[in-house]
């Protein structure tokens, strides 16, 4: 059975990340995943592995010093604490040179510390917060780098010649379900729902919605998710037809979605050029309802055959009038085809194939 020693840019938790979508799904596989160091405050590093599935079983790191790199003997303690707990981990499991699955930068200095016979890098987001040296050292390692957008592609490409497109994917079973319940916000609801499920982050451009809202104003439009201080947000609140559900389980998420008339979908200001596609978007495809994306400036439209791309507000308010107005069966089958086609079990068997293609599986 083969063997993965996955480590983490984010601890396991109840909404799953990309990370933990791909590793839940790999077939005949033995996983130990490693969560970020713990804080000296809580050392859930002391506890025993925590068991998620019968092949998947999960660590914390332990604390270490918060030291900058020019530190360079601290720095390369803490190293050296971290990778003598995942070697004794790895030999309480019997693992022996397992593939070594990274996530961040900051893993490239592990490297020289841990047995592994094939360095996966899966790259799903740009790291401006680290040194651009650790990033290009880790790639210029990697035996296969797995990219979450083209642009990422790019960035990436002059530090390696073997990169595979990976986009982000959905859990399309779950979100595809017709016979979902309608949750206890959206009973007696008798107009048409335009929702948005997701964080809406401190730079999350509202402008469209607060111009769809007010050109809409028999429609209410729903936000599902955790709010952070955007400052738009205390604005659309004075609007009669705009509300923040807050924070949903994962488990609940496909009741609204099913439940929303258009699904819509929102840039962020500190992201001009961000070509990632969120797993949001794949969500709303495996539903089949009709979406409206606001698009960044020149930024190339995304299944444009089947969702309603705007380059402003005043035409993503536009779109939403369109998008109420779809009718027939087509373009509902078309996104939900598309949901099916980019499911997290998808992404894992092209996982799966490239590395037996290169000889790491």
């Amino acid at each position: 059975m083969k063997q993965y020693v996955c480590l983490a840019n984010t601890p396991w938790q109840g909404i799953p990340t990309r990370t933990q979508q791909l590793m839940a799904r790999l077939k005949d596989a033995q996983i130990l995943y490693f969560e970020p160091p713990a804080s000296r405050e809580h050392r859930t590093d002391k506890k025993p592995g925590r068991r998620i599935r019968p092949n998947l079983t999960v660590y914390t790191l332990p604390p270490i010093l918060d030291v900058e790199e020019r530190h360079t003997y601290f720095f390369r303690r803490n190293q050296n604490k971290l990778a003598r707990f995942i070697e004794q981990t790895m030999r309480r499991h019997r693992f022996r040179d397992p593939l070594l699955w990274c996530t961040c930068p900051w893993q490239v200095h592990l490297l020289d510390y841990l047995p592994y016979r094939g360095l996966v890098y899966d790259c799903d987001r740009e790291w401006r917060r680290f040194p651009l040296r650790w990033e290009s050292d880790l790639a210029l390692e990697a035996d296969v780098i797995f990219a979450a957008s083209p642009g990422l592609m790019e960035r990436l490409s002059p530090c390696s010649d073997n990169i595979a497109l990976l986009p982000n994917g959905t859990n399309h079973t779950m979100f595809s379900q017709s016979s979902t319940q309608c949750p206890p916000e959206l009973q007696g609801l008798t107009c048409p729902v335009l929702g948005y499920a997701g964080t809406v982050w401190r730079d999350l451009s509202l402008v469209p919605v607060q111009q769809a809202a007010r050109s809409h104003p028999s429609c209410a439009f729903l936000f599902v998710g955790r709010i952070e201080e955007n400052p738009m947000v205390p604005i659309l609140r004075a609007l009669p037809n705009v509300a923040f559900l807050g924070l949903k389980s994962p488990f609940e998420l496909p009741d609204y979605l099913n439940h929303f008339n258009v699904c819509l979908n929102l840039t962020r200001s500190s992201h001009p050029k961000d070509d990632i596609l969120s797993s949001r978007v794949y969500e709303y495809l495996s539903t089949g309802n009709p979406i409206v994306s606001m698009l960044h400036e020149e930024q190339v439209e995304y299944f444009p055959d089947v969702i309603y791309n705007a380059h402003s507000p005043k035409e993503f308010a536009q779109l939403c009038t369109h998008a109420l107005s779809e009718v027939g069966d087509w373009a509902r089958q078309r996104r939900q085809d598309y949901g099916a086609a980019n499911a997290w079990s998808c992404r894992a068997k092209e996982i799966t194939r490239i590395l037996e293609t290169i000889g790491l599986c």
